[in-house]
């Protein structure tokens, strides 16, 4: 039973990795400082596999920590990093913050890894670093832009660390670019788990639809796309999750030298008004909603050309929006309501 090494493992995209590896029949070797995730996860992850799960309170700021596991467990066969700050709005206001997590964090698992002799390594990443592109219908080859956000940079940063070090020949690399990952574990025991404001879409419409919120506002109507609101890429988490299990054993089986990078989408836009229309098919829920001015740094459409994912990893989606809205809608009615 292969052992791949989990950063982050409790998380949202984390833990539904940690699911899907289980699934697969691999044995993930879990860590997590638990700042970002509460240690309930670990529970419901073996209530989903029925599994008990090998789990690490470690911080990767801090790298005797990191060479303990590697010590405790010497046959990790690859990574998967999912650790990271990444509230954009947060980021914005405390920047040294993830800077400094988010970049030394990863440092240190390299060094940790090189010093074991472990070659590889997922990264997750993000669709932000192509910014503003100039086709909405992004591919690997379009130019990475400036960051909007330190917590973009760092992603940006994260992968000229990564693709400098494995020019070294010492590692080799796939930086996973995610568009818009959304949805829950059929189950409802593990998804997105969120203290407050919401940070994404599909988060503000079930709250809706529950009641914790009067309406959804729409941010932005008069965008030259098909209704005027913005066209984003929406991909269920486990469909996403499985992109990894793919990743690291093509890693692990030689597959690629170096450094590479892999968009993670449908390969489809929506918009922001026809998510909401999808909901309502999806559960037969209503939801209000009012339409408000254009937010600054909005983008008005990107969506993933996933090609190459499915050439490389012979990765599809198979989740459907309604089966993503769905799913977050059961997840959303598990939460304790205040």
């Amino acid at each position: 039973m292969s052992q791949i090494l989990v950063t982050g493992g409790l998380g949202y995209i984390g833990s539904h990795t940690v699911v899907e590896l289980i699934n697969a029949g691999y044995e993930p070797i879990v860590i997590d400082n638990l700042s970002e995730s509460p240690i309930e996860v670990k529970g419901r992850i073996e209530k989903i596999t029925g599994k008990e799960l090998i789990f690490r309170q470690v911080e990767l700021c801090n790298q005797a920590e990191i060479d303990a596991v590697f010590e405790e467990f010497p046959s990790i066969q690859g990574t998967i990093h999912f650790a990271a700050f990444l509230l954009v709005n947060e980021s914005v206001h405390e920047p040294l913050k993830y800077y400094y997590n988010n970049l030394v964090s990863t440092i240190n698992l390299l060094e940790s890894m090189a010093a074991h002799g472990k070659r590889s390594i997922v990264f997750s990443s993000s669709c932000t670093v192509y910014g503003t592109p100039e086709n909405p219908h992004v591919d690997e080859n379009a130019p990475v832009q400036p960051a909007e956000s330190p917590y973009g940079n760092t992603k940006k940063m994260g992968e000229e660390i990564l693709r400098d070090f494995a020019a070294t020949g010492k590692m080799d690399v796939m930086s996973l670019r995610y568009f818009n990952p959304i949805g829950a574990h059929p189950t409802s025991n593990i998804g997105e788990f969120q203290d407050g404001e919401p940070h994404h879409l599909v988060p503000y419409i079930t709250e809706t639809a529950i009641g914790k919120r009067k309406e959804l506002r729409v941010f932005g109507s008069d965008y030259d796309t098909r209704d005027g609101s913005c066209i984003r890429d929406y991909i269920h988490v486990i469909d996403i999750a499985k992109a990894h299990i793919l990743a690291v054993q093509h890693l692990v089986d030689g597959k690629t030298k170096g450094f590479d990078v892999i968009n993670l989408g449908s390969g489809n836009g929506s918009t922001v008004l026809e998510m909401i229309n999808a909901f309502e098919r999806a559960t037969g829920i209503a939801i209000p909603y009012s339409l408000a001015p254009r937010r600054e740094g909005d983008v008005p459409a990107v969506y993933a050309n996933i090609g190459k994912a499915k050439e490389v990893l012979n990765w599809t989606p198979e989740k459907s929006l309604e089966d993503m809205l769905r799913d977050a809608w059961n997840f959303e009615q598990s939460l304790p309501q205040e």
